[in-house]
């Protein structure tokens, strides 16, 4: 720390303790707490005598006014002269300021004692450096002003009480979220929003699940029209775009056997036989006197009975 002080001359005999020589008599000077020839007492620089004169203290040796400010005074940032002994230098992150040149950028504003910021080598006040440097809320689109809370989430970022789902209006804070698009939801109102409900009971699904027709179904729900028997993992048939198992839908729509009078579902690659308005299973299609199979052969009807056609002759005979 530089100290600025005065050399003070002195008529009268005294020793010099800590000199390597004796002062006798005639004039000398008293200065840093030790007594000098007036011829010693010098600036460090210079060698200029500051014997009477003002200088500087700095490491422990003395300069001159003139040395002290060529050597260590700053350079204003704002007028570019020297900061002299005689001036307030006020500094931030090794730049240096006159006390009057420590003003608002923008402004003008003196920024002695009060609070500024700093932006492309510049200084600015409070109001200015807010107006055209401070971040704004991604929610509120305000300032965030010294002191304010910031929560911050993919290069967005919110005032504490702005970071709230944007459906119930709570703050999320520390909890879990889910964002989509440029929206921020908590997981009740996301999930009540556009989780996957279930056609038929409106429900969530949070695992598992069926789809039909691209339509999402609960496992549990998922039952056949008629009978409400589970269909998940099982086959089943529609009818008006409502699933039905196998035995429902047989019995409700099927064709039914001439033979046999069971339904004919065709569910697992059950073939059948038309003839007019009858209908046989395979099976079914045999000949009413000798039980032969007729699939795929001639046939005869005689009322409700088909014949093959060697049965057929016998009977008529």
């Amino acid at each position: 720390m530089a100290e600025v002080q005065e050399a003070t001359g002195l008529n009268q005999l005294q020793e010099a303790h800590e000199s390597e020589q004796l002062i006798f008599s005639g004039e000398y000077t008293k200065a840093m707490s030790k007594d000098w020839h007036s011829g010693h007492f010098c600036c460090w620089q210079c060698d200029d005598s500051l014997t009477g004169q003002r200088y500087v203290l700095k490491d422990d040796h003395p300069y001159c006014i003139k040395c002290y400010e060529a050597v260590f005074a700053n350079t204003c940032e704002d007028c570019n002269t020297i900061i002299g002994i005689d001036s307030k230098d006020l500094s931030y992150k090794d730049k240096h300021w006159h006390e009057k040149c420590f003003l608002c950028s923008k402004c003008q504003v003196s920024l002695v004692d009060k609070q500024f910021g700093s932006k492309l080598e510049k200084i600015f006040c409070g109001p200015c450096y807010d107006a055209q440097f401070a971040t704004r809320c991604d929610g509120c689109g305000e300032i965030f002003r010294a002191g304010n809370k910031k929560m911050e989430y993919k290069a967005r970022q919110w005032h504490e009480k702005c970071f709230c789902c944007c459906v119930c209006k709570t703050p999320i804070g520390t909890k879990s979220f889910i964002p989509r698009d440029q929206d921020i939801y908590c997981a009740a109102c996301y999930e009540d929003k556009f989780a996957t409900r279930c056609v038929k009971c409106n429900k969530i699904i949070t695992s598992g699940g069926v789809t039909y027709k691209s339509e999402p179904w609960h496992r549990e729900c998922f039952t056949c029209t008629n009978c409400d028997t589970s269909l998940a993992g099982q086959r089943f048939t529609s009818r008006d775009d409502k699933p039905y198992c196998a035995d429902c839908f047989g019995e409700l729509f099927a064709k039914r056997c001439t033979a046999c009078t069971k339904p004919i579902t065709g569910i697992g690659g059950t073939r059948f036989i038309s003839f007019e308005d009858r209908h046989w299973h395979n099976d079914c299609f045999i000949c009413a006197v000798c039980k032969g199979s007729l699939v795929g052969k001639g046939f005869i009807t005689d009322g409700a009975d088909i014949l093959c056609p060697d049965c057929a002759k016998q009977k008529l005979m």
